[in-house]
């Protein structure tokens, strides 16, 4: 926290503009080196001249804006400029500030890092604005917006604070036994705890959209050979993304695309034919087979499966009749028309090669992802696995507090259940957790 660290926070290439944050005890002598000028004022832009203290070489006309700590994002002083965005301009202000005392270039995370360490935000913001980084649809951005603005940490700050006052009621009858203290304390506490079980199950029990939304509905297209699924994928991704073939077998591995449907964000795979028969052949057959057994893997991990079926074959594929379930929408490809005999009961009828039927077919495949993720849901939800594990630790304590036969058991998993909710936001105990949570940041956040 001694150094002084500066990364460019802006995106790599040419650009109109470019904006190189530094942050630490030099950020300010570093400007002042870099312009000759003294009395910046904090928060007020000014357009001036960089030159190399060494040199006194010109390396652009740009626009500075000076932060004085706290009143910054990483809690100490700052300055970022706004430099024209050519690399030459870019590398030369970068080689400037490499020269100064104690400055060095920043690691990833590390100005958000630090503004965890400098109490600018919980853990949950900071992750929140990795996800903001990252988000490629609108409901992706909503999320992690929500997340910054502190929806998941004033969430369980408020089960930490009752479940404080909980702890404080039940020691005080431990520690003071005979003080006239208000009867009925323990039946207070043993009521409290029961209604955060009770609101602390129903937030894990979320269908786990919130890791969903972050990570993508995982939407697998699967089906005999030869149905239509590559053709299929290439129409939703509008591209060419899988190889086709009339040629039985010809997709070999899962392909995979990331789409957007309706603002949420989708990984659509593309999988082998269902030929189950051939699983455990030798050759050629054995990548074959190798391809059918991630088919059925990633069929049973999936999220909603788009069942293809062949509309031109008399009987449909048996194999894939038996993954019905209710994460399945049945597909009949191959129609000459939407009014053919041979459609299949509760399928929807498509031609690929027509681009008949598409339309329906995103309707419902959106439809069933609103349903999934319960848009209605006012809860914030979990957004990682992290979050997931301690609130299930927390809440096993409690559980645990409710058979305790003393109340200075009680007692202690009420602190165990207070300590694992403090670690999702950062409170307590985290500093194993800094290096994990920081290491996949972008250089410049």
């Amino acid at each position: 926290m001694s150094d002084t660290i500066y990364a460019l926070a802006s995106g790599m290439g040419r650009a109109g503009v470019a904006v190189v944050r530094v942050s630490g005890p030099g950020s300010w002598e570093s400007l002042e080196a870099l312009t000759s000028k003294k009395g910046f004022e904090p928060r007020l832009a000014q357009l001036v001249t960089l030159s190399h203290p060494d040199s006194r070489e010109t390396l652009d006309q740009t626009l500075v804006l000076p932060f004085k700590g706290p009143a910054s994002y990483t809690g100490e002083d700052v300055v970022e400029y706004h430099l024209h965005g050519g690399r030459a301009v870019i590398d030369a202000v970068i080689g400037a500030l490499s020269a100064q005392k104690n400055h060095r270039m920043a690691e990833p995370g590390e100005f958000t890092r630090r503004a965890f360490e400098n109490g600018k935000m919980d853990l949950t913001a900071a992750e929140a604005v990795a996800d903001l980084i990252d988000a490629e649809t609108q409901a992706q951005k909503i999320q992690a917006l929500s997340q910054m603005d502190g929806a998941l940490s004033n969430l369980y700050e408020g089960w930490v604070d009752s479940l404080t006052n909980s702890l404080a009621h039940l020691e005080a009858d431990i520690e003071f036994p005979d003080e006239d203290l208000p009867e009925g304390i323990a039946p207070e506490v043993t009521d409290t705890i029961q209604k955060l079980i009770v609101e602390i199950d129903e937030h894990l029990n979320d269908n786990r959209r919130g890791e969903r939304l972050r990570d993508g509905i995982q939407v697998v297209v699967i089906g005999a050979p030869n149905a239509g699924k590559s053709s299929l994928v290439n129409a939703l991704a509008q591209r060419d993304v899988a190889i086709i073939s009339d040629m039985a077998g010809t997709t070999r591995d899962v392909i995979e695309v990331h789409l957007d449907l309706g603002g949420y964000p989708v990984v659509l795979a593309d999988t082998a034919g269902l030929r189950p028969d051939q699983i455990g052949g030798e050759g050629q057959e054995q990548i074959e087979s190798e391809g059918i057994r991630r088919a059925l893997q990633r069929g049973e991990e999936a999220d909603i499966a788009l069942l293809v079926f062949d509309a031109s074959e008399e009987v449909p594929d048996p194999h894939t009749l038996n993954l019905i379930d209710e994460r399945s929408i049945l597909v009949a490809n191959k129609m000459d028309d939407l009014f053919s005999d041979n459609i299949m009961a509760g399928a929807i009828g498509i031609s690929v090669t027509k681009n008949i039927g598409l339309p329906d077919l995103l309707k419902v495949l959106e439809d069933k992802i609103k349903v999934l993720m319960d848009s209605a849901r006012e809860v914030p939800s979990l957004t990682r696995q992290r979050h997931r594990s301690h609130v299930e630790e927390g809440l096993e304590a409690l559980a645990r507090s409710q058979k305790a036969d003393l109340p200075e058991l009680m007692a202690e998993d009420l602190r165990l259940s207070i300590r694992a909710l403090g670690r999702i936001t950062g409170r307590i105990d985290v500093e194993d957790l800094l290096d994990v949570i920081f290491k996949d940041f972008c250089i410049g956040k």
